[in-house]
């Protein structure tokens, strides 16, 4: 039985993807993610055909261009909709049908749309931050009670503040902006979904993964501007899918 809701829930990830490319690429430009309804072909603007919407499948059956206009279309958007089906089938893997497992679909969301929209536009819409902070804290109250959930917001607190504070270092250190406003409220998401203690190791995991990748692209293309937003948002999915025990992970340093 569970393997058939791990196929499910992987359907139910490539769906939502491919929502989610919608709203990290509108989004950030202030465009509805609802008008118009559907999705539309960037180059010709044609509206897509329920056929054409039909997550990866309709990538491969268009061999990877327009139905119209027959414009190369993005390995990109195939690519958001198979991690989210992933994503979301490890998801139940790990958790079940448990309070857990909201959180890590909330998670996985939040990641997908981070890529999309921060890779492309250097903006995480504070609208999908804020709505994963809610879900998020909302199953933690339901799930482990009114004390834990509010411990939960006290850690967001004060790792965003941890955070806002490395940011004003690194701002006089290197008189510029050290890092975005957006990135920090992500620190908010580690600490209410990780705790304070693994909520702050986030900085250190995803500058860690964040460091070689962006050595890499400035000496391939020159690239000085690297997003952060998904490293951070990839650490706390790790950490929170692994089940990373505070106590096990605390011994580490003593």
């Amino acid at each position: 039985m569970d393997i058939y809701y791990i196929i499910l829930f992987f359907i139910l990830g490539t769906v939502l993807g491919s929502f989610y490319n919608v709203v990290g690429y509108r989004l950030p430009k202030n465009e509805s993610v609802l008008n118009p309804k559907r999705s539309y072909c960037p180059n010709c603007h044609h509206t897509l055909s329920r056929l054409e919407l039909i997550p990866v499948l309709s990538f491969l059956f268009q061999k990877g261009k327009c139905k119209h206009c027959h414009h190369p279309i993005s390995f990109f958007y195939p690519f958001i909709e198979l991690l989210t089906g992933a994503l979301f089938a490890v998801s139940f893997y790990s958790f079940g049908f448990s309070y857990s497992l909201i959180i890590a679909l909330t998670l996985s969301s939040l990641f997908s749309i981070v890529i999309v929209s921060d890779l492309n536009y250097l903006i995480i819409p504070d609208e999908v931050t804020i709505i994963s902070i809610i879900i998020i804290a909302g199953a933690i109250f339901f799930g482990r009670g009114y004390e834990q959930g509010l411990m939960a917001l006290g850690s967001g607190v004060l790792t965003f503040a941890i955070m806002y504070g490395i940011m004003l270092l690194g701002d006089f250190l290197f008189k510029k902006e050290s890092l975005g406003g957006a990135d920090i409220k992500l620190m908010f998401v580690a600490g209410l979904s990780l705790g304070t203690v693994l909520g702050v190791f986030v900085i250190f995991i995803s500058s860690v993964v964040a460091l070689p990748i962006a050595l890499i692209l400035y000496i391939a293309n020159n690239e000085k501007i690297v997003p952060y937003g998904p490293f951070i948002v990839f650490s706390i999915l790790l950490l929170f899918l692994l089940k990373v025990d505070i106590n096990a992970f605390a011994q580490l340093f003593i």
